[in-house]
C-alpha cells in the first residue's frame, strides 16, 4: 500500500513515469469530479498496476533517466494518478498528453460537499466555494482566517472538518500490485495489461510493436507524432498505428506488425525516415496527377502502404508516369471497391507479395478477380449517398480531372481558383429544401448523383434556385458547361418530379465518364498532364436543420470529452466490404478514446443495417436525444450523481 502523497512525490522526481506504449489522458470533467468525491466519501476506487524495470528496458514518456536505475511504470492507474495530480498540484504530470482543462479549477463546496468545475456566475464572491488546489497547495490556515467570521459561526467547526477531510486524500492509499522479475519482458507485460484493463482501452498491435522499438529508441514515438501533426495540418488525417503499417512494409516487406520483431532501433529509424518521404511522394501524386488534395477525398488510406512498398522498391520513386498512372488506377479501383474495408492485414499481405512477384499488373488482376474480373464502373455504382460515399472522392476526381467547368464563370474546375469567393464548394443539383418538401428520403436528396462542385460566387448565386430556372441560363451563358458536369441535357428532367429519372441519367454519364478517365490512367495516355493545383473545398454553405440539430448535439456533449466524430461518414461490414449504413457521425474508437464500443449515430434506419452493426459490437443511437441523454447519463454515473445500471440505448 502506498499513500497518494508519496506517489505524486514519485512522479515529481520522475521515478513514476509511463511506458511508451500508453495513451494519452482521455478523461472528462465528470470523472474528475467522481474521483475527487470518491475519495472524499472513502469509497474504493480500485488499485494500481505497475510495471518495475531497468529505465533500459522499456521506452519511457519524457523522462531522462540513467538506463541502470530501476523506474516504476504505471500501467493501470494513468487517469486516476494524472487527476490526482493534476487536481493536487495544479499542473500537469510531465508525462502528460491530453487536455488540462480536464482537471484544473476544481471546487469544493463546504456547506453541501459537492464537487463543480469553477463558474463564475455561480461561485464569484462566495467563499464557501473552496480552490481544491489551493487546499492542498496552502493548506488549511487561509481557510480557517476566512470562515472564522461572524457570519460563519455556527458552521466553522463543520466547515473546517470536512477541508480537513477533504485534505486527507493525501493520505489515502493505493494498493500497488506489482510486476517484476527478469522474465516479465514487454510482450508479457502488455499481455497482462491487456487482461487486467479488460474494461479498458487495448494495447493494439501497433502499441506492442511501437513500444518494443521505443524501448530504445524512446524518441522515435514523438517523431512519428510530429509527422501525423504536419500531414493533419494539410487536410490528412492518420493514425499512429497507420503510419506504422507503412513502416513495417519498408522494414520488412511484409504486413505482420510481429515481423518487426528483431529489427534494431537503427533499422526502424531508417525504415521510418524512408515511410515518411514515400508517403509524401504519394500524396503529391493524389494530388497534382488526380486532385485529390485533402482527406476527405482521399478514397483509401488502406492502400497507400502498397504504394509505400512501391516506392521502397523502385528505389522511392515512380519509375515513370506511365508507371505512376497505372498506381493510382490500382489505388482508386481499391478505393472505390473497398479493397482495405475488411481484414486490412490479410489483404495487404497478399498484395505484398503478388506485388513482389508480379509488379503493378499483378496486384491490378488480383483486385480485378475480385470483381468478377472486371473493373468497370456501373451507373449503380454511383447510387451512394453522402460525402462518406466511396464514390463522392471519384466525382471529385472526375471534376478536377476531366475538365468539369463552373456553371457560372465557365472557369476550368481544375485550374487555380483565385479571389475572395472562389473555393470550391459542394452544389445540390436539386436543393435540398424543395427535396425534403416534396418527400424525398435523406439517401435520396444527398445522393452523389445529386452533387456537382462550384466556385463559391456561383453556389452562392444558385442558392436555392431550382434547377429548371437556372441550369437554362447558366447553359445559355456558358454553353457546354452542364455537359461538362455531366448533367442530362434533358430539360424534362430538371423539374423536381422527374428527379428520380434525373439520377438514373445523370449516373449512366458518371460511370461513363469515370471508366473512360480510368482507361486513359491505366494506358498512361495523358501521363504528361501538368499537375493539377490544390484548393480548398467548402462542403456545406447551408446547414439543412438536421445538421444544425446535430451540431448542437455535439457541442454539448463536448463538454463530457466526447471526442470529435467522422461525419457523414460510410461504414462498412468489417467481413464483407459492403455498406452498412452512412452514419451522420461515427465514433470508432468509442465517444472517449478506448472507453466503450464503436458508437454510430444514424438517423435514418430504412438505409442502414442496424442489426448487422449491433451484432459486429457498435452502439448503435437512432436520435440525436438518444445519444444526449446516455452520454450525460454516463457523466451523471462518472460524477457520482446517479448509480449506475442499464443505459436504455436506443
Amino acid at each position: 500500500m502506498t499513500q497518494v502523497s508519496a506517489l505524486l512525490s514519485q512522479i515529481d522526481s520522475g521515478t513514476i513515469v509511463l511506458p511508451e506504449f500508453q495513451r494519452g489522458y482521455v478523461w472528462s470533467r465528470d470523472q474528475v469530479r467522481g474521483l475527487l468525491r470518491s475519495l472524499y466519501l472513502n469509497y474504493p476506487v480500485g488499485g494500481l498496476l505497475v510495471w518495475e524495470t531497468h529505465a533500459g528496458a522499456s521506452g519511457i514518456r519524457h523522462a531522462e533517466v540513467d538506463a541502470a536505475s530501476v523506474r516504476t511504470l504505471l500501467l493501470d492507474g494513468q487517469q486516476r494518478m494524472t487527476s490526482l495530480y493534476g487536481v493536487i498540484r495544479g499542473k500537469a504530470p510531465e508525462f502528460f498528453e491530453g487536455d488540462e482543462k480536464a482537471f484544473l479549477g476544481l471546487h469544493f463546496n463546504v456547506e453541501d460537499e459537492t464537487f463543480e468545475f469553477y463558474g463564475p456566475m455561480k461561485m464569484k464572491g462566495d467563499p464557501t466555494w473552496v480552490d481544491i488546489t489551493s487546499l492542498f497547495r496552502d493548506g488549511l490556515e487561509p481557510f480557517i482566517t476566512i470562515f472564522n467570521d461572524p457570519a460563519y459561526a455556527s458552521r466553522f467547526a463543520e466547515y473546517i472538518t470536512r477541508l480537513t477531510r477533504l485534505r486527507g486524500i493525501l493520505d489515502r492509499e493505493f494498493h500497488l500490485e506489482k510486476i517484476v522479475g527478469e522474465d516479465k519482458t514487454t510482450d508479457v507485460v502488455v499481455d497482462i495489461f491487456n487482461r487486467v484493463n479488460s474494461g479498458g482501452t487495448k494495447l493494439s498491435k501497433g502499441d506492442l510493436a511501437l513500444a518494443k522499438i521505443a524501448s530504445t529508441s524512446p524518441e522515435t514515438r514523438q517523431l512519428m507524432r510530429a509527422e501525423l501533426s504536419r500531414w493533419q495540418k494539410a487536410g490528412y488525417g492518420f493514425t499512429l498505428d497507420w503510419l506504422l503499417r507503412n513502416v513495417t512494409a519498408v522494414a520488412t516487406g511484409r504486413a505482420q506488425f510481429v515481423s518487426l520483431d528483431g529489427k534494431t532501433s537503427k533499422e526502424f529509424d531508417e525504415a521510418l525516415r524512408a515511410s515518411i518521404g514515400y508517403i509524401d511522394t504519394i500524396l503529391n501524386a493524389l494530388a497534382d496527377r488526380l486532385g485529390l488534395d485533402h482527406g476527405r477525398v482521399l478514397l483509401s488510406r488502406g492502400a497507400i502502404p502498397v504504394l509505400t512498398l512501391y516506392l521502397h522498391m523502385n528505389g522511392g520513386a515512380f519509375p515513370n508516369a506511365t508507371q505512376r498512372d497505372k498506381a493510382l488506377f490500382w489505388y482508386v479501383h481499391a478505393g472505390m471497391w473497398g479493397r482495405f474495408s475488411g481484414s486490412t492485414e490479410s489483404f495487404l499481405a497478399q498484395d505484398y507479395e503478388t506485388l513482389s512477384q508480379k509488379g503493378l499488373d499483378g496486384i491490378i488482376e488480383t483486385l480485378a478477380r475480385t470483381r468478377g474480373d472486371s473493373l468497370q464502373v456501373n451507373p449503380s455504382d454511383f447510387t451512394g449517398f453522402g460525402m462518406g460515399s466511396r464514390f463522392y472522392p471519384m466525382l471529385y476526381l472526375m471534376t478536377r480531372v476531366s475538365g468539369a467547368k463552373d456553371f457560372g464563370t465557365g472557369v476550368d474546375l481544375k485550374m487555380n481558383l483565385l479571389g475572395r469567393l472562389s473555393s470550391l464548394q459542394v452544389h445540390h443539383t436539386f436543393p435540398k429544401r424543395p427535396l425534403y418538401d416534396a418527400e424525398y428520403s435523406r439517401g435520396e436528396v444527398n445522393a452523389v448523383a445529386n452533387f456537382v462542385f462550384l466556385t463559391q460566387e456561383t453556389n452562392l448565386e444558385i442558392s436555392k434556385t431550382p434547377p429548371i430556372e437556372y441550369m437554362p441560363k447558366y447553359e445559355a451563358s456558358n454553353p457546354g458547361v452542364l455537359a461538362s458536369q455531366w448533367i442530362p441535357m434533358d430539360r424534362s428532367l430538371w423539374e423536381i418530379d422527374r428527379y428520380v429519372d434525373f439520377l438514373s441519367a445523370r449516373r449512366v454519364l458518371l460511370a461513363d465518364a469515370a471508366n473512360e478517365l480510368l482507361q486513359k490512367l491505366l494506358a498512361g495516355n495523358t501521363a504528361d498532364q501538368e499537375a493539377i493545383p490544390r484548393t480548398g473545398v467548402i462542403e456545406e454553405l447551408e446547414l439543412d436543420p438536421r445538421a444544425t440539430g446535430i451540431n448542437e448535439m455535439l457541442a454539448a456533449l463536448s463538454e463530457h470529452a466526447v471526442v470529435v466524430p467522422l461525419r457523414d461518414h460510410q461504414v462498412d461490414d468489417p467481413s464483407t466490404g459492403g455498406r452498412l449504413c452512412v452514419a451522420e457521425a461515427f465514433w470508432p474508437d468509442g465517444l472517449q478514446p478506448g472507453r466503450g464500443e464503436p458508437v454510430v449515430l444514424e438517423l435514418d434506419t430504412e438505409d442502414s443495417d442496424i442489426e448487422r452493426l449491433q451484432a459486429i459490437g457498435y452502439r448503435v443511437f437512432t436520435s440525436c436525444a438518444a445519444l444526449r441523454a446516455y452520454v450525460e447519463r454516463e457523466a451523471a454515473i462518472d460524477s457520482g450523481e446517479a448509480a449506475n445500471g442499464e443505459d436504455g440505448m436506443q
